[in-house]
């Protein structure tokens, strides 16, 4: 069957620096698994923003203060003025699978210069079974 069709597997590399999109955050992005780590979650927000899935962004992280419309707006923008060159994750605590929180330390690097953040990450409802979803930066 030729590409492109009848849901051939995206073999584009992921903006994350892991394996092939369609292998790595795409099943992420798509709601066809979760992320198990808080590690995996920051990798696939990266992603996120560099390929412009919105619904994505929004779902993994709660922000009470803009209404969806604002958020999917500002994040449309976002994702088209900025063009993502990199992630570079520098150190990891906590947020593995048995845990209910954890902090990533990453550099992103983008045309035109680096950010560098700790973000924090928790589960939904404060429980395993929940969701990782990014929480906020720590700077």
């Amino acid at each position: 069957m030729p590409g492109g069709f009848g849901g051939a597997l995206d073999q584009s590399s992921c903006p994350c620096g892991g394996r092939s999109y369609g292998l790595c955050c795409g099943p992420l992005h798509r709601g066809e698994r979760r992320a198990d780590t808080a590690v995996q979650l920051m990798r696939s927000r990266y992603s996120a923003f560099a390929r412009g899935e919105v619904d994505y962004l929004i779902a993994t992280h709660p922000e009470l203060d803009l209404s969806e419309s604002e958020r999917r707006l500002a994040l449309r923008q976002a994702c088209r003025q900025t063009r993502w060159l990199g992630l570079t994750i520098i150190s990891v605590s906590g947020g593995g699978p048995s845990d209910l929180e954890g902090t990533v330390q990453f550099e992103a690097r983008y045309r035109g210069g680096v950010l560098k953040e700790t973000s924090l990450f928790a589960r939904k409802g404060d429980c395993l079974a929940g969701a990782w979803l990014y929480i906020r930066s720590m700077e």
